[in-house]
């Protein structure tokens, strides 16, 4: 059950924690059996908060992700849910609940890998980009938040971040003064790849450097 923050009150996100481990969704592929039935949220007047998922969902996330998505100063909660039956989705909540999400991948124990978020094309709204199923499809997929609604509105294949039983996400989306680029590796883990969203909603992607580790993705996101 979501408790709400009191109507007409002024509080804002200021910290966020999953919280009551569970073992209902055996699929382990972040390297345990533990995934989260509840995520805790902290608001700048000292309220807690919590929400607690139904029986048949859990986080199957490493953290959540504070972010402000709507751009209006105050931090939402991008993170990612599991159906035990439909397997992954993307998720955005605020203090009074759940905003927005994408729709679940659609199978049991098919997952996606967050990379990150960003104004990425220069229109003024945030996009958030991820991997689905990492493991599997390999496919880059952006999504832009506007209006309190998610629109899918870009696709890329042979892209990757994530291999089974790593607790982590390597990548992330590098800001520099030429513009945001998604850095990931390519499908076949050879390459580290960094990819660009244009103003007409195109995907490019170029390699730039060679893939041996996990390291090589974080080191990517240094600007040159």
């Amino acid at each position: 059950m979501f408790v709400p923050a009191h109507a007409g009150q002024a509080a804002n996100i200021t910290s966020a924690i999953y919280s009551q481990p569970t073992t209902r969704y055996q699929h382990g592929v972040l390297g345990d059996a533990i995934e989260y039935g509840a995520l805790e949220l902290r608001l700048s007047n000292g309220r807690a908060i919590m929400l607690t998922l139904p029986n048949d969902r859990v986080f199957e996330d490493i953290a959540p992700r504070l972010t402000d998505v709507d751009l209006d100063g105050d931090f939402e909660i991008i993170a990612l849910e599991s159906s035990l039956t439909l397997g992954a989705r993307l998720s955005i909540y605020d203090e009074n609940g759940l905003v927005a999400a994408t729709p679940y991948i659609g199978r049991s124990h098919r997952w996606l890998a967050p990379i990150g978020s960003a104004d990425l094309d220069g229109d003024g709204y945030i996009e958030i980009a991820y991997i689905d199923r990492p493991h599997l499809a390999k496919t880059l997929i952006v999504w832009r938040f506007q209006q309190g609604q998610l629109t899918k509105i870009a696709n890329q294949k042979d892209l990757t971040n994530h291999r089974i039983g790593w607790d982590f996400i390597p990548g992330g989306i590098r800001e520099c003064e030429n513009g945001p680029k998604i850095i990931t590796a390519s499908g076949n883990w050879s390459d580290v790849m960094a990819t660009e969203l244009s103003s007409d909603g195109q995907l490019t992607s170029k390699p730039v450097g060679s893939y041996t580790g996990p390291e090589d993705l974080t080191a990517a996101l240094n600007c040159p």
